[in-house]
């Protein structure tokens, strides 16, 4: 997770005290600040409102285009080694009840997944879920080479962007996917349990998981809603999660998306980058093997160590007050706008004492 911005925490305070007086909540409160966050994460990727869904999760939007994506025996459904299993596990409980193959495409020694990728694509492809940046160290995926692959040959094409949204532009326009799916909790710099899936035109029409109240036509009038509707409202809001309206979480979210545009997202991956490039520095002089810049994205590196990191790494560097993950083989750093170079240099300061 992220570190939380002070003005997020200051929203979430601000609607925990609100929802102490419910009687002051009206019915048009449940559907403008989340009409209004739907809207900052459509300009985070540079799509249009109508096409945003609000989520829980992940998992969640990758159920809804797995539910609404027909398999047949022989089809293929391409994913990457290591990949998060949210983008994993619903794609392997669908292709296994439709007797179709899961293609795992294994790591590429030279860190370059858009061209294993390309190369596992072919005319029995159905599926392509993807990452845009591997969450295990970073390492690039070209989603715009790829999507453009997929449609070649009629595939869907799914990315989970959570590991680097807000840290990293997005392009709707460029890349068309059906489904782009990301966290809010990690780059976006938001809370937990709140999420977001922009769904190309194409795909709206599909059946959501759940059948809540708030995304059916006219709900908008309670009185009415003793008169049930087999319609939805518009665009991609029939896959809304009940409960959309959180009263918490969505200020919390709104404070953050709109800091994160405020910045502006090239803005945010140039400062990151530069702080990635030290630590990619460092790690060499250590004799360590960063991911290169060429090949990974600017918010996140993962280092390996030869041999392997020890098992207590993570643990020993966290009681000096250092915090990176383990993920896989590799150490994982993950800096933001709250780091600064001196940050990079006291890490690689304690990696040296612990790794000769």
């Amino acid at each position: 997770m992220s570190p939380q911005l002070r003005s997020v925490t200051e929203a979430g305070l601000q609607a925990v005290r609100q929802k102490s007086y419910p009687w002051e909540v009206s019915p048009p409160d449940f559907f403008t600040a989340s009409e209004h966050l739907r809207g900052l994460f459509a300009s985070v990727v540079g799509g249009d409102r109508d096409g945003v869904a609000l989520i829980p999760a992940v998992s969640y939007g990758v159920g809804i285009a797995a539910a609404n994506t027909r398999l047949s025996t022989g089809d293929r459904v391409i994913v990457l080694a290591e990949q998060f299993p949210s983008n994993v596990y619903p794609w392997q409980v669908t292709a296994e009840a439709a007797g179709a193959e899961m293609i795992t495409v294994p790591r590429p020694a030279n860190f370059d997944w858009t061209a294993a990728i390309l190369e596992a694509i072919d005319e029995r492809t159905a599926v392509v879920a993807t990452p845009n940046i591997h969450w295990t160290d970073g390492s690039l995926v070209d989603v715009a080479a790829v999507g453009a692959a997929a449609r070649a040959v009629g595939a869907k094409f799914v990315v989970d962007a959570t590991q680097s949204l807000g840290a990293l532009p997005f392009d709707i326009t460029t890349v068309q996917p059906d489904y782009v799916i990301g966290g809010g909790y990690k780059t976006l710099l938001g809370p937990y349990s709140l999420g977001y899936m922009w769904v190309a035109e194409e795909q709206r029409l599909g059946m959501p998981l759940e059948h809540n109240w708030i995304t059916r036509e006219g709900s908008e009038d309670f009185g009415g809603l003793v008169d049930y509707k087999s319609d939805y409202q518009p665009g991609a809001r029939r896959f809304d999660v009940g409960e959309r309206s959180n009263f918490v979480l969505v200020p919390m979210a709104t404070a953050a998306l709109t800091q994160i545009l405020a910045w502006e997202i090239p803005t945010v991956a140039a400062a990151v980058s530069q702080l990635t490039a030290a630590a990619e520095t460092a790690a060499t002089d250590l004799g360590l093997l960063p991911i290169p810049a060429a090949r990974r994205g600017p918010n996140l590196m993962g280092v390996r160590v030869p041999g392997g990191p020890a098992g207590d790494l993570a643990k020993r560097l966290a009681a000096d007050g250092i915090y990176v993950s383990i993920r896989g083989d590799s150490i994982r750093i993950a800096p933001h706008l709250h780091n600064e170079p001196a940050d990079i240099e006291r890490l690689f300061e304690a990696l040296a004492g612990m790794i000769q």
